[in-house]
């Protein structure tokens, strides 16, 4: 039987279990106010190091240690310790649920899910199409499940939003008995920022999510894009892994596939090093030696002809892709930048949309210049086509769709 939550249990706490660090942030649904967030980074070194922020209405002084954490077990007491100091522990019974970010969760789940012992024997059975991400994820499961066994433990999937993808978008050309035996399809990710992103536009627009045809850029130094018509993703950037796609701080986005096979005959690489060579030392880095947006403009700037052609290779993806985007739906209303990069550089925004006023987009330079962690529209008036900024949250979207789920309410609005 799985655990139930408390009928007056609000708060719900959102776990972000990476390969060396943990994430989280302490929400109040019935209120909607934010009570802590923090980090536990370098996780098994003896400089670890643990951030804690108050968040609510008596909130405190931010608080930073470097101790050693020496696994995710001590990372999340390590958290605990930290709530409990304003009082809002993890053994709270005002603790409705703990919400999990799980990077991949293949076909199977399309929904937020409690996880039990079979919902996480396939989450451990997807590790190989998502080896760096998921066996953090589980160990993040493992160890809140430890520490209250008594909660529902929610997992909410990178992948899940992008399931409605119609099969002739989500497969590859390949043999179907292979890609069907090894699981290999476009799966995409970043879903639950393209849902709350995309939900979150239609409320801009004043619009019902249902009505409006989005395409949504998350820029990050992890970067996707998303056709979303009425609501449901139609086709994303990612595919079988986060590699595929736009270009990224360290990522390639999408290459000749053959490119692997030339530089194993050709320059005696094996897969392990192109693997590292497509995902750690190309996009961004690869081609001007920063992955930092802020440091390439400087550079630009100052006349550097690597950060110039850096520039123009990302954003010359990025026009494609909308492009693209743009013939999949068919009819668009609005183009929504999101993420690090996308909420901060107006430069890409601009650089991203000109040239495009045949298709109804363009940037009114000074709404674009203008900077804002609120929701806002960056297109002129007389523009067919809405551009907009839309500051993603992750976190919240989890919050909500974990305690949607637990209170029995899967029809809450992402976007509000």
């Amino acid at each position: 039987m799985s655990p139930t939550a408390s009928p007056s249990a609000t708060r719900v706490l959102v776990l972000n279990s990476g390969s060396s660090s943990l994430k989280y942030q302490l929400l109040d649904m019935g209120d909607g106010t934010r009570l802590a967030a923090g980090l536990v980074e370098r996780i098994g070194e003896e400089s670890s190091r643990v951030v804690h922020t108050p968040l609510g209405p008596d909130a405190g002084e931010k608080r930073e240690r470097t101790a050693e954490v020496a696994d995710h077990d001590a990372a999340l007491k390590a958290v605990a310790e930290e709530l409990s100091k304003d009082g809002v522990g993890l053994d709270s019974p005002e603790l409705a649920a703990v919400g999990h970010r799980v990077v991949h969760g293949g076909l199977r789940f399309s929904e937020p899910t409690v996880v039990t012992d079979e919902v996480l024997a396939e989450i451990e059975r997807l590790v190989p199409v998502a080896p760096l991400h998921n066996p953090a994820n589980i160990t993040g499961i493992r160890t809140a499940t430890a520490l209250r066994p008594d909660l529902p433990q929610v997992a909410v999937f990178d992948t899940a939003f992008h399931t409605t993808m119609p099969e002739y978008a989500a497969r590859y050309a390949i043999d179907t008995e292979t890609a069907d035996a090894h699981r290999v399809r476009r799966y995409g990710f970043h879903g639950t920022s393209h849902a709350y992103v995309s939900a979150r536009t239609a409320k801009l627009l004043n619009r019902d999510p249902s009505e409006v045809n989005v395409i949504v850029l998350h820029l990050g130094n992890g970067a996707s894009a998303s056709a979303v018509a009425g609501g449901r993703c139609v086709d994303t950037s990612m595919g079988l892994t986060p590699l595929e796609g736009l270009v990224m701080g360290t990522r390639s986005g999408d290459v000749d596939p053959a490119v692997v096979f030339h530089l194993s005959r050709n320059a005696g690489m094996s897969n392990d090093d192109v693997d590292a060579l497509l995902n750690k030392k190309s996009g961004l880095v690869g081609l001007c030696g920063d992955n930092d947006m802020r440091e390439i403009r400087r550079r630009i700037d100052a006349g550097d002809e690597r950060a110039r052609l850096a520039f123009d290779v990302y954003v010359h993806r990025l026009k494609k892709y909308i492009g693209a985007y743009y013939a999949v739906l068919g009819r668009v209303d609005a183009v929504v930048f999101t993420a690090g990069v996308g909420e901060n550089a107006a430069e890409v925004r601009a650089a991203a949309v000109a040239g495009l006023e045949e298709l109804g987009l363009a940037v009114d330079a000074g709404l674009n210049a203008v900077r804002s962690g609120e929701a806002r529209l960056i297109s002129p008036e007389y523009a067919r086509v809405a551009v907009a900024v839309v500051p993603t949250d992750e976190e919240l979207e989890i919050a909500r769709q974990t305690y949607a789920l637990v209170r029995g309410d899967r029809g809450a609005d992402a976007g509000e």
